[in-house]
């Protein structure tokens, strides 16, 4: 199902502020505390009600993203708070967060296509 241009909208909004969340990195949780600036959102989905978000994350460089998914998911109130208070919107989404496997698939169709045979006019 094709996604409305307002969840569009929506969720780019939603990304920005809970990037600007996680650069303050106000968290209680010492794990996030250590991660916040390595964890990148790449995109964020909402649903076509607008009370449910899924964001997708993944870690740059080093790190143990099965260790900061719970946190993140722990925290989500926080991301919730700042979100409440910076746009303006009739429901404030419930937030949980994924990871983003899509680096991982980018990197495979590489692979695979780096070990294809060269053809000959090449």
């Amino acid at each position: 199902m094709e996604r409305s241009q307002r969840q569009l909208r929506v969720a780019e909004q939603l990304r920005h502020v809970m990037t600007e969340t996680m650069r303050r990195g106000s968290f209680g949780d010492e794990i996030l505390f250590h991660y916040a600036p390595k964890i990148s959102i790449s995109e964020v989905r909402v649903s076509p009600d607008l009370k449910n978000a899924t964001a997708f994350v993944s870690l740059l460089g080093d790190g143990d993203l099965d260790e900061v998914l719970p946190a993140l998911n722990d925290e989500h109130q926080e991301f919730q708070k700042d979100i409440g208070q910076k746009l303006r919107l009739k429901f404030t989404p419930r937030v949980r967060f994924k990871y983003d496997e899509s680096i991982e698939r980018v990197s495979r169709l590489d692979a695979i296509l780096s070990n294809l045979p060269k053809s000959k006019d090449d």
